[in-house]
């Protein structure tokens, strides 16, 4: 028997409900996975069974990433097959810490697909004239998407041109939660960290995380706050 449309409808339970919230808050989850890969990093990176599962996390990441930058199917299909690769060669970085190549080839992958992603997220937010709550989301999981890009970018760098970055600890390279720390410290202008670029390419890829931190908040929150004053007015 059909089901009339004024019969009321059972809530959604178990996959059902994760696949709709998936379709509907994509970027929510996003910035989860950002937030929470934050949080536990910590307690990862200290062994390598924690960087794999960093790495795991990433993969979701990943595909939640898909999901998130589906404005056509090819675009979907471009972020998978940047993004799985690099999870992969990421991995083995992880296992073959000396193997320069590897490492500098899978971070600078990965950050060219987390600016992928965040270049998704800004079009998302910009293509249209009003405001969901999903795009809300977006703003903020396209600017930690922003924060691991450049922290991966400064990985690739250092596995090129150790002793790029100083430190409190001292050593050739940084570790990756140190390098997430400098870049958070330079995306949101505070400019607090123990941490500091000293050769020339490290300079130059922080004085365009700077410039992107400053072009961030200027465009995408000021077309928010336009968007919602205009909603306002109506």
């Amino acid at each position: 028997m059909p089901e009339v449309w004024y019969a009321p409808k059972k809530p959604l339970s178990g996959r059902d409900y994760w696949v709709a919230v998936l379709r509907k808050q994509p970027s929510a989850i996003l910035l989860g996975i950002q937030l929470l890969a934050i949080l536990l990093l910590p307690w990862l990176e200290a062994q390598l069974w924690g960087r794999l599962v960093f790495v795991v996390i990433s993969f979701f990441a990943v595909t939640i990433a898909a999901f998130v930058t589906r404005s056509t199917p090819s675009l979907t299909w471009l972020a998978l097959l940047i993004g799985f690769p690099c999870v992969a060669l990421e991995a083995w970085s992880v296992l073959s810490p000396d193997n320069v190549l590897v490492g500098a080839v899978g971070h600078f992958g990965l950050a060219a697909f987390y600016l992928y992603v965040a270049y998704g997220l800004v079009s998302y937010v910009f293509s249209d004239s009003w405001v969901t709550s999903d795009e809300l989301f977006a703003v903020g999981a396209a600017f930690t998407v922003l924060l691991f890009a450049f922290a991966y970018l400064y990985l690739g760098v250092q596995f090129i041109w150790p002793d790029s970055f100083t430190g409190h600890v001292p050593g050739p390279r940084r570790s990756f939660l140190e390098l997430l720390f400098f870049s958070a410290a330079n995306l949101t202008s505070v400019g607090l960290s123990d941490v500091g670029a000293v050769r020339p390419h490290a300079r130059a890829v922080t004085i365009i995380e700077q410039l992107a931190g400053v072009m961030y908040v200027a465009m995408v929150i000021s077309r928010l706050v336009a968007l919602t004053v205009a909603k306002a007015r109506r």
